[in-house]
């Protein structure tokens, strides 16, 4: 079963289209998906390591224009869209008190969850809800997925294809590695 989702994944990955299905993942993960662009992203790097950098570069356009719709949810919506979305990820009792902590290191939790596997649309909505700076916001954002997607893309350039290896040879392991990651950033929602 693994094998056959790889080999999906990969072919997904190789599609015409698959630029723009990544944009499309990319841009909704910053707001409201809860699966990160890297799912994509690293097997078409892998595919055509040729592309790394377009592949990187539209990721982070796409993630930070995401970014912004969060924002805006979170600014102009946050009752109707952005609570109940934070609240299915568990935030609906702390975020009064969330909002003033965030406020207080609001770069430094845009450039984590930027970073990080953390869920970056929970950060993105509470950005728009706290009335962070869009200035803070777009430039942090851009900062952050920027490292992210490129220092991903420039490991896949320079190293893909003994990673692809190794990835392919250990696919279980790897499949549990992925799943521990984003149980992880998700699990990380509940302690901020």
């Amino acid at each position: 079963m693994l094998r056959k989702l790889y080999d999906l994944t990969l072919s997904w990955a190789e599609h015409r289209h698959a630029l723009w299905l990544l944009a499309l993942v990319a841009f909704v993960e910053s707001s409201v998906f809860p699966i990160p662009p890297d799912i994509l992203m690293i097997p078409m790097i892998l595919a055509r390591p040729s592309r790394a950098w377009l592949i990187a570069g539209i990721a982070l356009v796409a993630s930070v224009t995401g970014g912004l719709l969060g924002y805006a949810i979170g600014a102009l919506a946050f009752e109707q869209i952005g609570q109940p979305i934070l609240e299915s990820l568990g935030k609906a009792d702390s975020m009064a008190e969330f909002s003033i902590r965030f406020n207080d290191m609001g770069f430094w939790a845009v450039l984590t969850a930027g970073l990080t596997p953390f869920p970056f649309k929970v950060i993105t909505i509470m950005s728009g809800w706290t009335g962070m700076s869009l200035g803070t916001f777009i430039a942090t954002s851009v900062l952050a997925r920027g490292l992210r997607f490129f220092i991903v893309a420039a490991l896949l350039w320079k190293f893909g294809a003994p990673i692809k290896d190794f990835i392919e040879k250990r696919l279980p392991l790897m499949f549990v590695l992925f799943i521990a990651v984003l149980v992880g950033g998700f699990a990380a929602v509940k302690f901020l």
